[in-house]
């Protein structure tokens, strides 16, 4: 094919190409919320100072094959400092696509046109599925770095609504819900539905984003809404996306005051469970589980098909889908390593503390089995 490569500094600039950019993203399966512009262009303005986008275009005629937001930013590791590119989002997106339609011979172009503009040590792309088109993207791009690495994320819990979720689910699950009822209807707690339009969106985000800072994330400064650069994020993000019809809130209000929330977005019959908070106060009615229920009845009437949890932790995760999956999805972590020095120097430093990491490990474990100890678990 013939491509056509160029670079921009903006997605947010009058000349951008809304429209190519909404059927290159029709295209792409994978796509979620979190690679729609509206999301990304409020990440672009929550940018730090230091940071700088780069978004690389490729086009085929007058259609839109490929494009590609690119943070640059210089990282301090190994007491360095590094040059480093991350997908526009990081890291407050969930899971991602690569918007790409391109032949082998696009794909290496595009590579080389990275290489060429953005000298850098590291390209790392997280929270990507491992299937797709991007997974044959990707797996081009490794060949021609100095070394890469794949490593899983997380492996993300997802729910397909059926008819069985019109009965009331089996074994531990089902007495864990019924005493949150029981709980709930005893203070008079009750579960309320939102679609929130671009009108009604600020107000709705207000609500939630003061149950999180009362909660245990807005006191570790871990939420999304804590510091004035997230909260501003947000609030654009989602304002876009609910103008967009996407988003979808369920609350737990106690006396007219919402106590717990989840907030969602939906697209394509899949909705991805983004957030969720609760007042310390109230941590033993068992919330989480509750609004996770009431998400699969919202799911049922409307005919979505997945709840799907967007992203958890790697280890230990809590989220309550675990409980309900019937599948998953494998999250991937790309990292590739430039054949430039820096990259070279990184990509070897960093082989180099993973093995040492790795032996470790295992001695640590030898000595235990030898003490006739356990091992921890995070051993």
């Amino acid at each position: 094919m013939d491509y056509r490569f160029e670079w921009t500094t903006s997605l947010c600039a009058p000349d951008f190409p809304d429209g190519a950019y909404a059927r290159l993203h029709a295209l792409v399966p994978q796509a979620t919320p979190f690679n729609r512009l509206g999301w990304l262009r409020a990440a672009e303005r929550a940018l730090e100072a230091e940071q700088r986008l780069h978004v690389l275009l490729a086009w085929e005629g007058r259609e839109l094959r490929l494009c590609l937001p690119l943070v640059r930013n210089r990282e301090r590791r190994l007491g360095l400092r590094w040059t480093i590119l991350r997908h526009l989002g990081y890291p407050l997106g969930d899971r991602i696509a690569l918007l790409c339609q391109l032949d082998e011979t696009g794909r290496h172009r595009a590579h080389e046109a990275i290489h060429r503009h953005l000298p850098h040590a590291l390209l790392q792309l997280h929270e990507l599925a491992a299937d797709g088109e991007q997974q044959s993207l990707l797996e081009g791009w490794a060949t021609t770095s100095s070394s890469h690495e794949r490593r899983t994320s997380c492996r993300v819990p997802v729910h397909a609504i059926g008819e069985d979720d019109r009965r009331e689910p089996s074994g531990d699950l089902r007495y864990k819900l019924r005493r949150a009822r029981k709980r709930a209807a005893a203070c008079d707690a009750r579960i309320r539905r939102l679609s929130p339009d671009g009108t009604s969106i600020g107000a709705a985000l207000e609500t939630i984003a003061a149950v999180e800072q009362a909660s245990w994330k807005g006191t570790q400064g871990v939420g999304i809404f804590c510091g004035q650069r997230r909260r501003q994020w947000m609030r654009e993000a989602f304002g876009e996306l609910a103008a967009d019809g996407l988003v979808r809130i369920v609350l737990l209000e106690h006396g007219g005051r919402c106590i717990s929330y989840r907030l969602g977005l939906l697209e394509h019959g899949r909705l991805y469970d983004y957030n969720l908070a609760f007042l310390p106060d109230y941590a033993e009615l068992g919330s989480g589980r509750l609004l996770l229920d009431e998400w699969i009845r919202w799911g049922l009437e409307e005919g979505w098909r997945y709840v799907d949890a967007s992203r958890v932790s790697l280890r230990d995760s809590s989220h309550q889908l675990h409980e309900r999956m019937t599948g998953a999805v494998l999250q991937l972590r790309w990292s590739l390593y430039s054949r430039r020095p820096e990259g070279i120097a990184l990509g070897l430093a960093y082989r180099f503390w993973s093995a040492l990491k790795a032996r470790r490990r295992s001695a640590t474990v030898c000595a235990s089995l030898d003490t006739g100890e356990r091992p921890c678990p995070t051993e």
